[in-house]
Formats: structure tokens, sequence, C-alpha cells
């Protein structure tokens, strides 16, 4: 019996195709990641996770592993590297490969019946990887069964810890990457009753002269390692020029 149970088992792979999950595990803390996104980790025998640096871990991985115990799970820990990207621009080729080779082991475990999830930092659907990733998986099979689970985003978290709304009643909100140019920088800070700055880490250099001459240093708050151990709010934006900042830091510029 135990033989036609293990023959069974390949037949029901083979004949049954996995479902590719992008999976928002929130911003660090192990409480803050959802309910489904639990579940759906548990469900899927194999996770793809994404690492920063080669050979390194991932902290995508090591959010999951506080709700979920990865020790029955096949990981495959896959280094996307940390270049920038501008939408309209041919991507980095090593950025490119990446993407590709991680779509080839993600379809081959998908044609073997296994369902992959891919743990994401914060929501998928805020500057994360795992859309590029499933836009590569689609091209190389378009017929892949793939579903995103939302997370709780840094944005929300950073808010939070520093105790105060991104937008209420008619604001508007903006969202952007802390590389623009400084003049496109303050046009947004002048139309926008908040603007939120992601990757802030090497920039409060320049962002600290714009937001004092737009008189909006006491309107700004950054906080590093959002939900994480060692979560800093920095209220006093002047003196964060010379930090040496953690890469997961976020800045909320809020009118009021």
């Amino acid at each position: 019996m135990p033989g036609a149970l293990t023959l069974k088992t390949e037949l029901y792979h083979i004949l049954m195709k996995g479902t590719f999950h992008i999976v928002g595990v929130g911003p660090g803390d192990p409480e803050l990641i959802t309910l489904k996104a639990v579940r759906v980790l548990r469900n899927c025998p194999v996770w793809l996770t994404p690492a920063a640096q080669k050979d390194g871990n991932s902290t995508a991985l090591s959010i999951a592993s506080g709700s979920v115990d990865p020790k029955d799970k096949t990981i495959l820990n896959h280094h996307f590297p940390m270049k920038k990207i501008h939408m309209g621009k041919t991507p980095d080729p090593e950025v490119q490969k990446a993407w590709q080779e991680a779509a080839r082991l993600i379809n081959e475990q998908l044609e073997d019946g296994f369902d992959v999830a891919l743990p994401t930092l914060g929501d998928p659907a805020i500057y994360c990887t795992g859309f590029y990733v499933y836009e590569t998986l689609l091209q190389l099979n378009p017929e892949t069964s793939i579903k995103v689970i939302p997370g709780i985003s840094a944005i929300g978290a950073t808010a939070a810890a520093a105790n105060t709304p991104i937008c209420l009643g008619d604001d508007r909100v903006a969202v952007i990457p802390a590389i623009f140019e400084s003049d496109m920088i303050k046009d947004i800070l002048q139309q926008f009753e908040t603007v939120v700055f992601m990757k802030v880490y090497k920039a409060m250099d320049r962002m600290v002269p714009l937001l004092e001459e737009l008189d909006l240093l006491d309107s700004a708050v950054l906080v590093e390692r959002t939900s994480m151990k060692g979560e800093r709010v920095h209220h006093d934006i002047g003196a964060t020029v010379d930090m040496d900042l953690h890469y997961f830091s976020t800045l909320v510029v809020r009118k009021t």
C-alpha cells in the first residue's frame, strides 16, 4: 500500500500543476502578517525566498519563519540584485537574468505540481520584485496560475510607528522613491498634502535642505527599520543628515 500511495501522489503532481503565490509578509514584525498569508505559506511546500546579497540571508524568509515553521519546506533562496529600475528603460542585464532564473525555478516546481510561495516584504503592490517575477513567469508560461496575497505595507507601519495619519479628509497623497531629481521632489512636495518617500537612507543630505526651504522640517518624520528590532523614529529631521541610516528607512512629510 505505501508504494501505491507514493505512486498516486506522484501521478497527482504530474497531472495537477501548481499555483504561484506572491505573499506579502508585512514590514518586519511577525505579528503584522495576515492570517491568509500564514495559511498560504503553510500550504505551499516550496518557498522561493528573495535575498539582496549573494549567499545572503532573506529578510522575507526571516519574517515568514516567525509565523510558519519552514523546516518541512523546500527553500529556494534566490539573489535579486539591488539595482535601480527606471520605468520605460531596459533593466540592467544582471537584474533581468535574476528574474528569468527565478521564473525558471518557479516554473519547474509548478510543472511538477507543487505550489510555490514568494514571500515579499510589506505589500506586493508597492515597489516589489514579485511583480517583475510575475511578468517574467507569464512570458515563460502564459498559462501559469498566479495569486497575489496583500500585506501590511511599510507605509502604514511607518505612520503607525510615528503616530500620524497618512491622509485625512480630502488630502492628496504621493508615494515616491527618494531618487528623483530635487526639482521634481520640490514640485511634488508643493502639490500634495502628504508625501511618503521610500529608500531615503542615502538621500537625507538632499532632502533636508529641500524641506527646510519649503518650511516643512517640522512636518516630517523618518522611521528606520519600521516594526523591526531596532526601530527608530526621528522627529528631528535635520539631525539625520550625517546619520548612517538603515536601508529600511521611510520618510513621511505631512502638512498640518
